[in-house]
């Protein structure tokens, strides 16, 4: 008998990913990806194009149904990606705007007035953390003072998955995990406050149904299965936030297991029996893709960026590869120069959008292959002091399953098991958001009972590095004194 597959999309902050995954062995048969850009209209300013997305989601879809003998074979879709973006579209379901993204930092103010209002430590008991410059509330609040007209003409708000997923079924749906990111969720309930909604001024009827993550919201139209070559009426699950997918795949499912995740981003995940509380935010607590779970997420914004950062401006000729081998031909410490990776601002342990990145210690002894192992080593340090976070939280941690682009790496992955003086484990599919994305696709086919019983079936370990011995402690020490020392330095020159 044929398997049935299943279909996990990423709509990523670069691109999309799209996996085609064996149901019963829980293989990666088939991938496809595209890319599409993001503006930048002021410094600080992070934006795409709705439609963009949509295009080149179909079009990467219609690459791996175009493979296949029988597209009847999808039995479901699951759809996960990149957090917190604002989509605001009018009575006819047209982007009003280009969406706000994640790393976007224009809405400081935001922040401080919803702190303002609200009660910093009220926010934080409802949704599980403070106010960010990077979730969707503040983005919402700028738009109703900067750009009244548009905000006039709001029918309904999708986050960026959401939105895609809305042109492939029609529904206005969104799931608990990616509503956790907004600060309108009651992680609690798992349902929208209407203390928050009333407070901010959101009109609920904007806002979309939420659902656990494994439910399935909808089905694939006649219009998307022409674009696609889905089958018309494919079920789709409601999927998750990256993070909560990515945790998913890396099969963070009880107490006690911890991934890390590279991407643009990196991301610090622990899963929670109970809605964590961290009572100076550090740490954020949001609604895990497993259903009635949480998880506690630190995330630092530029981790894979950084390393995107340095190959755009000083290696165009290289690969990521490339300058990952170069770079650990420097020795440990990177001949005395620190990074530090804030180049869009930074969010864990520090909450500051007017942080900046730098290079400490330079000489003119130093090559490129310094420069790349620092900015290598600053990202692993950054990742070392949300780990600490959550040891700080009352977490043992002696492993970490690593997934994103750096589980790719074996160069990578031992510095990190150094640095972080941990086991890195590496599970069966470094695409985590996509895969976790098919993982919740299989509860809505009807294969697996809940989302922790997918991961259980279908995630392995499937290498393991210990650290080597070598104590970066000293000179993570000498890095975590770094942005205190050039914090004020750092505002003066963003202002």
């Amino acid at each position: 008998m044929t398997a049935p597959l299943l279909l996990g999309i990423d709509i990523g902050t670069g691109g999309v990913r799209a996996l085609l995954v064996d149901g019963d062995l829980g293989t990666v048969i088939d991938r496809s990806s595209a890319t599409w850009p993001t503006s930048s209209p002021h410094p600080g300013w992070s934006e795409q194009d709705p439609d963009r997305w949509w295009a080149a989601t179909a079009a990467a879809i219609r690459d791996l149904t175009g493979r296949l003998d029988d597209s009847n074979r999808i039995t479901a879709v699951g759809f996960a990606g990149q957090m917190h973006g604002l989509v605001l579209r009018d009575a006819d379901g047209r982007p009003l705007r280009p969406a706000i993204l994640w790393n976007d930092q224009r809405t400081a103010s935001q922040c401080e007035a919803i702190h303002h209002r609200i009660g910093r430590d009220r926010c934080i008991d409802l949704t599980g953390k403070p106010v960010l410059t990077g979730f969707t509330a503040p983005k919402l609040a700028w738009v109703q003072e900067h750009e009244p007209d548009i905000a006039r003409r709001i029918r309904s708000i999708s986050l960026p998955k959401d939105h895609v997923m809305h042109r492939a079924t029609g529904v206005h749906a969104i799931d608990v995990a990616d509503a956790s990111g907004t600060s309108w969720l009651d992680i609690g309930t798992r349902r929208w406050s209407a203390e928050l909604c009333d407070q901010l001024d959101v009109d609920t009827s904007w806002l979309p149904q939420v659902h656990e993550c494994s439910e399935v919201v909808g089905s694939i139209t006649a219009e998307a299965a022409a674009l696609t070559g889905l089958a018309a009426g494919t079920p789709v699950v409601a999927g998750a936030g990256d993070q909560a997918a990515s945790g998913l795949a890396c099969g963070i499912t009880t107490d006690g297991l911890v991934s890390i995740t590279v991407g643009t981003s990196g991301v610090v995940f622990a899963h929670s029996d109970e809605p964590p509380r961290d009572p100076d935010g550090t740490l954020h607590g949001f609604c895990h893709a497993v259903e009635g779970r949480w998880h506690r997420m630190g995330c630092m914004l530029s981790a894979g960026g950084s390393l995107e950062w340095f190959r755009s401006t000083l290696a165009p000729d290289r690969t990521f590869d490339q300058i990952v081998a170069e770079g650990m031909t420097a020795p440990p410490g990177s001949g005395g120069i620190c990074f530090l990776p804030h180049l869009s601002g930074e969010r864990c342990p520090h909450d500051d959008p007017s942080a900046r990145g730098a290079f400490i210690g330079l000489s003119t002894n130093h090559r490129r292959e310094h420069l790349a192992r620092a900015v290598l080593e600053g990202i692993s340090f950054g990742l070392a002091d949300m780990l600490q976070c959550v040891r700080d939280a009352g977490r043992h941690v002696d492993s970490v399953r690593l997934a994103g682009g750096a589980a790719r790496s074996q160069h990578w992955r031992q510095l990190l098991a150094d640095v972080l003086a941990v086991r890195i484990e590496t599970v069966n599919e470094p695409d985590a958001t996509a895969y976790g994305a098919a993982l919740l696709a299989s509860v809505g086919a009807g294969l697996h009972d809940d989302a922790a019983a997918a991961a259980s079936a279908m995630v392995r370990i499937t290498d393991v590095i210990e650290p080597t011995g070598f104590d970066y402690g000293p000179t993570w020490n000498i890095w975590r004194t770094m942005y205190p020392d050039l914090a004020e330095p750092m505002h003066r020159l963003a202002d």
